[in-house]
């Protein structure tokens, strides 16, 4: 059984921006009520498998590659960079239990939903009603342009797990099409936007979320970070207590190539939010 947090209580959706791209910075607004309320609900409707071995799971990941044209340039991604951050998510997701396979791919060209997807618009909504397949333990990922609107410079966004039953079309990523490996969208062209926005999908915060105060990412073994990183500053650290920031991991803001791990708190953190919400056994 999974549970799904009320509709008053759930999360926005993570958004991740970049200027030009160059560095990465984020538009999430959750209030400190609203991530309190959804932990409580968390805490209370936790549930949590026991097995004397460890639980894998495959997920399917659907790929809808929404173009302005037909060509590379116009955002139609080829075939051979889907299967590449296919392979990147499954590095990266390896001690995870989750193994990631292509479910299937769509193309549409169109133009609007290209240029002006992004959270809440009527772009991003008739996008999403049209295209998503699958049911709440698919990952359904738009590549798009985000040229306009309330995308305009966006390297990506995801909803949150326990977002799922209150608006279940709207479940998935949107990210940025030149952000796949192989892409244009150097430094964030490695696969680093997917990994990143699927944390989320998975149930995961941002490294520096809530500062050097109070529980921030409700991960113990990620050190507080003030602020979000960019580039790779090593030996950045940003707040008094243990820990230099944690520039490496996949839901800070650095660059693609400074990316390199979860901790074993984030995996348990998202083995409980992939269990309760979308009834993933891990």
């Amino acid at each position: 059984m999974f549970f799904a947090l009320p509709a008053t209580l759930l999360l926005a959706a993570s958004s991740v921006f970049a200027a030009s791209p160059k560095i990465r910075a984020c538009g999430t607004n959750i209030t400190a009520e609203a991530l309190i309320a959804a932990e409580a609900h968390f805490a209370a409707n936790k549930v949590v498998h026991t097995s004397l071995t460890p639980l894998v799971a495959t997920l399917k990941i659907y790929f809808h590659v929404v173009s302005k044209d037909s060509t590379v340039a116009g955002g139609n991604v080829p075939d051979s960079q889907l299967a590449d951050q296919v392979s990147v998510m499954n590095k990266a997701y390896a001690g995870t239990g989750i193994t990631w396979t292509l479910g299937g791919t769509t193309r549409t060209v169109n133009a609007n939903w290209f240029n002006n997807a992004g959270p809440d618009s009527s772009a991003q909504t008739s996008m999403k009603n049209s295209l998503r397949t699958g049911g709440v333990a698919d990952l359904n990922v738009y590549t798009v342009g985000f040229t306009s609107g309330s995308g305009a410079g966006l390297l990506g966004y995801s909803t949150f797990p326990s977002s799922y039953s209150g608006a279940p079309k709207d479940d998935g990523v949107v990210m940025l099409f030149s952000s796949t490996p192989g892409g244009a969208a150097a430094p964030f062209n490695l696969g680093g936007t997917l990994i990143h926005e699927a944390g989320h999908w998975v149930g995961l915060y941002h490294t520096f979320q809530g500062g050097c105060s109070g529980s921030g990412d409700q991960v113990s073994d990620t050190p507080a970070e003030a602020s979000p990183a960019s580039g790779c500053p090593t030996g950045r650290d940003t707040c008094s207590s243990a820990g230099v920031d944690p520039i490496h991991n996949y839901m800070d803001y650095t660059d693609d190539a400074c990316y390199t791990e979860f901790t074993a708190g984030q995996i348990t953190r998202l083995k409980g939010q992939m269990s309760t919400y979308r009834g993933v056994a891990l």
